[in-house]
């Protein structure tokens, strides 16, 4: 229909549930004095839009629709999206915290280590159940591990003990001295552990991975972590070889194809911020595993972040990526 008459739909039918009393309306209960039905207008052309009609329940939407004629009907666009509340970012305090449900961007490790982060959640042929991801230096001790360890969250710096244990080590992929291409590690969740693979800032993450070929540089990303919380960033650079990493206990591994990112302002993460999955912000795909990073040589400052490809992660591993949608 015309912009100008779906206005003048809109603006009737807002009277119409401003006015009826309470119940009248609609089926759910809307919190307060909302009518629990959202209204605008969808554009489908020039000078052409539909109603757009959201509301809380299927339910409600029945009630609205009767409200409308024929011809009033068919030009509507309706979706049930559910209660709506802010999109608060946790905070660094928060991310710290023993937390269940299990969400990305938790503090999490093995008992020997101090903290990394919860990255996602994943699932690997012939492991039942959903997986936590991280780092082999936060989960496995940079290769001192043993499959069938324990993995607590909160990590140890954080105050977690053995009462905190989440699962145990089931894979990783061990270091060599030169031409890594991921630090990762994977723990399969114990029984009765709740997760919530969607629990990123914003929202789920796309299912779809972005493979280590189409990672492009300039591209805007975000992460959340146990250290700095929800940051956002900018690619820098992309198939970066000869990444040297300097271990807690002095060894350095060298990494290739791997991801370079600055922060907006100041830094993108810091130590703790490890294990984190990095999305794009334009379509919330994720490209990688956070795992290191240095504290000068950014040029807004805070150093620079270096992640493996997500994609070669789960190739490694024989992984596959739960966005939680």
């Amino acid at each position: 229909m015309h912009v100008d008459t779906a206005r003048e739909l809109k603006a009737a039918l807002s009277r119409r549930l401003s006015q009826a009393p309470p119940g009248a309306v609609v089926a759910s209960d809307a919190p307060g004095s909302w009518s629990g039905v959202a209204l605008g207008l969808a554009p489908v052309g020039p000078q052409q839009v539909h109603l757009a009609v959201r509301v809380l329940a299927e339910a409600d939407a029945a009630q609205v629709l009767d409200a409308l004629d024929d011809a009033a009907r068919a030009e509507v666009d309706v979706r049930v999206i559910g209660p709506v509340r802010p999109l608060r970012s946790p905070t660094p305090g928060q991310l710290q915290q023993r937390t269940r449900p299990l969400v990305p961007g938790l503090s999490v490790a093995h008992p020997d280590v101090t903290a990394g982060t919860l990255g996602g959640f994943v699932r690997r042929t012939g492991t039942d159940g959903l997986l936590v991801l991280s780092n082999n230096h936060v989960l496995a001790a940079s290769d001192a591990a043993t499959e069938g360890d324990p993995v607590l969250q909160p990590g140890p710096a954080d105050g977690g003990t053995a009462a905190d244990r989440i699962g145990t080590l089931t894979a990783f992929e061990r270091f060599v001295a030169t031409g890594n291409l991921v630090d990762a590690a994977v723990a399969a969740l114990d029984d009765g552990v709740d997760a919530d693979p969607a629990g990123y800032p914003g929202g789920p993450l796309l299912d779809r991975v972005v493979p280590a070929d189409e990672v492009d540089p300039d591209e805007t990303v975000e992460k959340v972590g146990r250290t700095t919380g929800h940051t956002t960033g900018r690619i820098t650079a992309v198939e970066v070889d000869g990444v040297g990493v300097q271990y807690d206990e002095g060894t350095v591994f060298t990494f290739d194809d791997q991801i370079e990112v600055e922060g907006l302002s100041g830094s993108f993460s810091e130590g703790g911020d490890s294990g984190s999955v990095i999305w794009r912000s334009s379509d919330r795909a994720p490209v990688g595993l956070l795992f290191a990073g240095s504290s000068t040589g950014g040029s807004a400052g805070g150093g620079v972040t270096f992640a493996n490809p997500l994609a070669t992660v789960l190739q490694v591993l024989g992984l596959t990526f739960v966005a939680g949608a």
